[in-house]
């Protein structure tokens, strides 16, 4: 049976470690949960009982409540305690703990590039080859995970820092299944698809996309997305890995490709609503507004997982709105790959219940637990895709599942400059009418004056 239980935790309770506080799914209760891979960890720990482990991450909110349900289980299976602190300002909080020499036992970290500087530090604790290929066998393109989370030490040498727990995906087009159905059009299921759609819509005198990337003093952000996006389906995982530090040229033909690629979408009068000079004045927030208007401004948004955040209220996902994976190429040679992000899970000190911590978050249950809530999506292939608490999420996991690539945001793994800065500015000018190999050479410009 699956379990009916309370979203509403004893948050309190469970930020002071107590080791009785409230499950939010009662033990057993709910089948699809692996309540024996809780049991197996817990018989293999018990000798952490009594002790702590300190935690400190940007969650807070919302998002700390759900974590803080997760640790009530690692408390209850080991009798251990687990104090966790979340901070807004958690990039420079954990920089100026490791320094002092004051860092938490374990950090949660949502840039590979901050894990990478402090383990170029030495602050952080190799957690073992052996880990990262548990990571390689159970997940999905593990070895994107696996290298996620491997960095260079204080010595040099590659190690595995980092161990990935929560996803989320980014190449995901938004539309509304009445918009399509009335019109006619299919899912695509190849880039080629896609390309081969908008040429339709736009054929049938509608408009194919809504695109805005104003987001205040960020504005041109969202367009960073799409360019990695593309640069996935245009060209080799190790060409974008390259890209990310520069070894690849910012202003590579590889990379302008990518950019003049955004422009067919971004830079055609009959292609985006309101024409290219509307996209970059155009917020973020507002731009799928389009696929809802009566008749629709537009039929397709491509965004990350969160947009429907701002979507207009009572809009039920997979009636009046949905989305499909950003299709790749046809051929299959790049595979499937998926752009996304989320968060790295890093030991700094010899505590084993910092250990013992980091294999809970291997267990299937410690996904599941946090999937069967909400604002969860796991790449781990052992978990139970039941435990999903909608079909939103479940969709999400399984394009996480079929990804033979995962890459993180590419403009979050630059130096700030160059993926908080020149980049976002060149993608206005670009929309603006600045060619691609113009915008691409002025931010290679930035990036060589770093050096």
């Amino acid at each position: 049976m699956k379990a009916i239980f309370h979203t509403t935790v004893a948050l309190a309770a469970l930020l002071a470690g107590s080791a009785q506080a409230q499950l939010v799914i009662e033990k057993g209760s709910d089948d699809r949960i692996n309540w024996q891979s809780l049991e197996d960890f817990g018989a293999a720990h018990a000798d952490i009982d009594g002790q702590s482990v300190t935690i400190l991450g940007p969650w807070l909110g919302a998002d700390q409540e759900l974590f803080a349900s997760i640790i009530a289980y690692f408390e209850d299976a080991t009798g251990a305690t687990v104090n966790y602190s979340g901070s807004d300002s958690f990039e420079q909080q954990i920089v100026i703990d490791s320094e002092a020499g004051s860092p938490p036992d374990i950090a949660v970290l949502p840039q590979p590039g901050l894990a990478a500087e402090l383990a170029a530090k030495g602050h952080l604790r190799d957690l073992g080859e052996e880990t990262a290929q548990w990571v390689r066998d159970n997940y999905a393109a593990g070895d994107s995970w696996a290298e996620l989370g491997t960095y260079a030490g204080a010595d040099g040498a590659d190690k595995f820092f980092a161990f990935p727990y929560k996803a989320d995906v980014k190449s995901l087009v938004w539309y509304v299944p009445e918009n399509f159905e009335d019109a006619g059009y299919e899912i695509p299921e190849t880039y080629e698809d896609l390309k081969a759609l908008t040429e339709q819509i736009a054929a049938d005198g509608e408009t194919p996309w809504c695109i805005g990337l104003g987001s205040g003093g960020a504005t041109g952000w969202p367009a960073t997305d799409w360019v990695e996006d593309l640069m996935l389906r245009l060209n080799s995982p190790e060409d974008y890995d390259a890209w990310t530090t520069n070894a690849l040229p910012f202003n590579d033909p590889k990379v302008v490709a990518a950019i003049e690629e955004f422009g067919w979408f971004a830079k055609n009068e009959d292609y985006v609503a309101g024409g290219p000079a509307s996209v970059s004045s155009t917020d973020f927030r507002e731009s799928p507004n389009g696929l809802f208007e009566s008749p629709p401004a537009c039929y397709m948004h491509r965004q990350a997982s969160f947009i429907p955040s701002f979507f207009p209220e009572d809009m039920m996902v997979g009636e009046d709105f949905d989305f499909f994976y950003f299709p790749a190429p046809a051929d299959g040679s790049l595979g499937q790959p998926v752009l996304g992000g989320g968060t790295l899970f890093a030991v700094f000190s010899e505590n084993p219940v910092a250990t013992a911590f980091i294999e809970f978050l291997k267990t299937p249950a410690a996904h599941e637990l946090w999937m069967a809530q909400s604002g969860f999506t796991t790449p781990h292939t052992g978990v139970n895709m039941e435990a999903y608490a909608d079909d939103t999420r479940r969709k999400m996991g399984q394009i996480l599942l079929d990804a033979t690539t995962f890459r993180f945001d590419g403009s979050d793994l630059m130096p700030g400059a160059i993926g908080a800065g020149a980049f976002w500015t060149a993608m206005v000018d670009f929309v603006g009418g600045a060619s691609a190999q113009d915008v691409a050479d002025r931010v290679q410009e930035t990036w060589a004056a770093l050096n």
